[in-house]
């Protein structure tokens, strides 16, 4: 049934920011109902990505002369956008008991404006689209970097600027109005569009500050279901298939997500196809749609 309040085709029940899956096997559609906290369902993966590969791509991406370089954040971030465009059970989000598809890919991450004590932080925002390539998720990171560390704020901080001069009887009350709003997909979307518990996935660079990855609890407020930590790039000892072993740089990189929105198995592929998009980076110049064999 549509919804006639709805000017996108929304029908009853669905979000602004996802469609509710109504197809649901009854063995999902029961766990979202008795485990209804995100924050209660959390599976933690953690990989190590041997970077030979990567780093030989980025020799060949960053040639003489390129204005912004290409990078490792970039490549994991535009990694993990197709493994969730390929995989679309990693992209969706459970709120108020329900399980909802989302109506985009998109990742997020906090840009430091100054490396220090006091240095203020930003949020980010990269909204994907099917066409998207490495090259154009590289240059939207540009973009987002370069708006961050300029003297603009961000709508989400602008916000919670407001929310912090009130006094603290107001603010609670907005807060609380505010969660209860978010259980049911109706907070203005002026306040949120920055948030990144919105995002289908969180990405934490803790390398940047020489610090290794781990585990990140997800959070009850917002829809992002998945939140990835990249530790400090180090050389390990890779063993090959003769059982000798080598030095190679590589990074550790942490994955938490909500257990309730797919089965081991399906996890299990997806991560597969994020480390091979990490083996085989070239794959990531076609586009985030186009099917991968692995």
């Amino acid at each position: 049934m549509k919804n006639p309040f709805a000017k996108d085709g929304r029908q009853f029940g669905d979000r602004r920011d996802g469609k509710l899956i109504r197809d649901l096997d009854s063995l999902h559609y029961i766990t979202g109902i008795i485990y209804p906290n995100r924050c209660d369902n959390e599976a933690f993966i953690s990989e190590t990505i041997d970077l030979t590969a990567i780093n030989e791509y980025l020799k060949k991406k960053n040639y003489e002369g390129i204005e912004y370089k290409y990078n490792l954040f970039q490549i994991i971030n535009a990694g993990i956008i197709k493994m969730l465009t390929l995989r679309p059970k990693m992209n969706r989000f459970i709120v108020n008991d329900n399980f909802y598809q989302r109506n985009e890919v998109s990742t997020a991450f906090v840009v430091k404006k100054l490396f220090a004590d006091n240095g203020a932080e930003a949020l980010a925002f990269v909204h994907a689209t099917d066409d998207d390539t490495i090259d154009t998720i590289h240059q939207k990171i540009y973009e987002q970097v370069s708006f961050c560390r300029s003297d603009k704020v961000d709508s989400s901080t602008d916000a919670m600027d407001v929310l912090n001069k009130v006094p603290r009887f107001i603010s609670k009350t907005a807060v609380h109005a505010m969660m209860w709003l978010d259980r049911h997909g109706w907070v203005p979307s002026g306040l949120i569009e920055t948030d990144p518990y919105y995002s289908s996935c969180v990405i934490s660079n803790l390398g940047s500050v020489k610090m290794k990855s781990g585990y990140h609890h997800l959070t009850n407020w917002g829809s992002c279901s998945m939140i990835t930590l990249i530790g400090e790039i180090k050389d390990r000892p890779f063993v090959d298939e003769n059982g000798q072993y080598e030095m190679r740089s590589s990074v550790d990189i942490g994955i938490t997500i909500d257990e309730r929105m797919a089965d081991g198995y399906y996890y299990a592929k997806s991560i597969h196809l994020f480390r091979k998009l990490m083996e085989q980076p070239e794959l990531l110049e076609r586009p985030m749609s186009e099917p991968v064999e692995f």
